[in-house]
């Protein structure tokens, strides 16, 4: 049996994968990328391969993506997270897709026909809008722990919105909504709403809807957001914080296959 790896180091998470010949996963792994990228690679597949039952040599291709994707020795190549992304998400659902990915530092569009290959991308790196980044600022201004944040905007009865996609200004305005006397779910719903509006702004999206990420992964709700705002369903391939790493062990069996 032949066997690939692929990891995605995020500015957030490292995520890792380990799939067989039948492109079926077999075991992965998910930490967070710390200052060490190098040492969190090596931990990530410490993990999956002794979760699996196997050997580092039973490893025949690895391909790193990601933020870090330089900093992975025992990588054979890299490739960008775009390309990844596409991949990963494209072998879920085989026809023309337009991939969100929410990201902790940026939000990625991906347009795929329906080949699987790509005809265009807009990343959004200018500033936190639109990623995890600003939803982490949003609940160290609220004082509550990030992964309450999804469970009080489904509780939310009336959406607050927010004037501003800017984190340093949403953050101010949020604290003039507590002082307004608003309730807090109702906050959390319309910082996930400036989330969903701000990818809106970033690219047309065509085809069906695919939304992948760990923000996604962690926060549902997003999910029936992202559906109100585009007026169509949105998929979520399964475990959606690994698609990119998923999508680089695919490149990297392919490759083995040829050689």
């Amino acid at each position: 049996m032949r066997y690939s790896c692929g990891i995605d180091i995020g500015a957030s998470a490292a995520k890792l994968v380990i799939v067989d010949e039948s492109r079926q996963i077999v075991a992965k792994a998910v930490r967070s990328s710390g200052v060490d990228y190098a040492q969190t690679s090596e931990r990530c597949l410490a993990e999956a391969l002794s979760a699996a039952g196997l050997t580092r040599e039973q490893i025949t291709g690895s391909l790193s993506t990601g933020y870090g994707r330089d900093n992975v020795p025992w990588a054979n190549g890299r490739m960008t997270e775009i390309a990844c992304h596409g991949k990963g998400a494209y072998f879920h659902f085989g026809r023309m897709i337009t991939v969100i990915d929410i990201g902790a530092q940026d939000s990625k569009v991906i347009h795929l026909d329906d080949q699987g290959h790509r005809t265009g991308f807009k990343m959004n790196r200018k500033c936190a809008a639109g990623t995890g980044a600003f939803l982490e600022e949003i609940a160290h201004r609220l004082d509550l722990p990030l992964a309450e944040l999804n469970g009080l905007a489904e509780r939310s009865t009336r959406e607050v919105a927010l004037g501003s996609f800017c984190t340093v200004f949403a953050a101010t305005e949020i604290l003039e909504k507590i002082r307004a006397g608003e309730r807090v779910e109702d906050i959390v719903k319309g910082a996930f709403r400036s989330v969903v509006k701000r990818i809106l702004e970033m690219d047309v999206l065509d085809g069906a809807l695919v939304i992948s990420g760990g923000v996604v992964a962690h926060n549902p709700c997003l999910k029936e957001l992202i559906e109100e705002t585009f007026g169509k369903p949105a998929l979520v391939p399964p475990d959606p914080q690994h698609v990119g790493a998923f999508g680089a062990a695919l490149f990297a069996l392919e490759k083995a296959e040829k050689r």
